[in-house]
């Protein structure tokens, strides 16, 4: 698949689970079905909010072809494989080269942190195990390790197919500038994540698109599609409705994005193997919010 023009709303699914804790493969298709059919420019897929740390290997290697297979080609499918070891994640990239995902993306490894070095090779040993191009996720600590901007510029000189970056250091905008200005040319597309809660300020600084989780895949692809157009009040409109509902999700994380789909009627359960709880105000919070942005107010 060409990817000389990545950009938009890459979306990420949840990995539902029935209320047993049993992977949930029909409620996982429908996400992606969901996804497609509101016109999602891509899918990345397992990722953070994907609880992809609690998979087993052979989950998310089901998971991964699941997900691949109900895509079919017909936006990009990002695989996540991030591990913790250059071996894990090189196994991951491998089996989604092998199973047919468009590209990968990658943290470095998030329990024993190599150095400067020792990223470089893994990096440059996950992107060789893959013929597609290679998304380099920056996160702070203690997730992730703090790459500069100019390490990933050495990525980007070095390693033929690393072309794509997940910037998430903060402070965001801030960190997308000096990424855009330092790589240039050299460096394909910026995506950034936090649910999208910058997204108009980042969009101003010129990224490609953002990866937020995937319950408002079709508010976010609307937003999108408009700032595009030119029409960026439009866009900012749409953005400050869905702000509160992002700062719900940035506060409990996949508990609430599984809410959302349930309510949806796209997931059937809301089980999470990630801690998490919501209670009786934040479900009244989201009734009300959820009014403004959706329609779904009820479901």
């Amino acid at each position: 698949m060409n990817n000389e023009n990545w950009h938009g709303i890459f979306t990420i699914p949840q990995t539902p689970f029935t209320d047993n804790g049993v992977l949930d493969e029909d409620s996982l298709r429908r996400e992606i079905d969901f996804c497609l059919e509101v016109g999602t420019h891509g899918i990345v897929y397992p990722a953070m909010v994907s609880e992809f740390w609690l998979l087993s290997d052979d989950e998310r290697k089901r998971v991964i072809e699941i997900v691949v297979r109900q895509v079919d080609g017909r936006v990009p499918m990002i695989a996540g494989v991030a591990g913790v070891s250059t071996e894990v994640a090189v196994m991951f990239s491998r089996f989604s080269e092998e199973v047919g995902a468009d590209g990968a993306i990658a943290l470095p490894p998030y329990v024993l942190k190599p150095n400067l070095d020792g990223l470089v090779d893994y990096y440059r040993r996950v992107a060789g195990a893959i013929s597609g191009p290679m998304f380099i996720q920056n996160f702070d600590p203690p997730l992730g390790s703090s790459l500069s901007p100019q390490f990933i510029q050495q990525l980007i000189l070095d390693i033929p197919n690393v072309d794509y970056v997940k910037e998430e250091m903060m402070p965001g905008g801030h960190s997308v500038t000096a990424l855009m200005e330092t790589c240039g040319d050299e460096l394909k597309g910026v995506f950034t994540g936090f649910s999208g809660r910058w997204f108009i300020d980042e969009l101003n600084r010129g990224v490609s698109g953002t990866m937020p989780a995937c319950q408002f895949t079709d508010v976010m692809v609307k937003l999108y599609e408009q700032y595009r157009a030119g029409d960026v009040e439009g866009a900012r409109e749409i953005h400050t409705r869905l702000l509160p509902l992002i700062s719900i999700e940035n506060l409990h994380g996949v508990i609430f994005c599984k809410e959302i789909l349930k309510r949806r009627g796209i997931i059937k359960s809301t089980y999470t193997r990630a801690p998490g709880s919501l209670d009786r105000y934040d479900h009244t919070e989201i009734d009300r919010l959820l009014q403004d942005v959706t329609g779904d107010y009820g479901k």
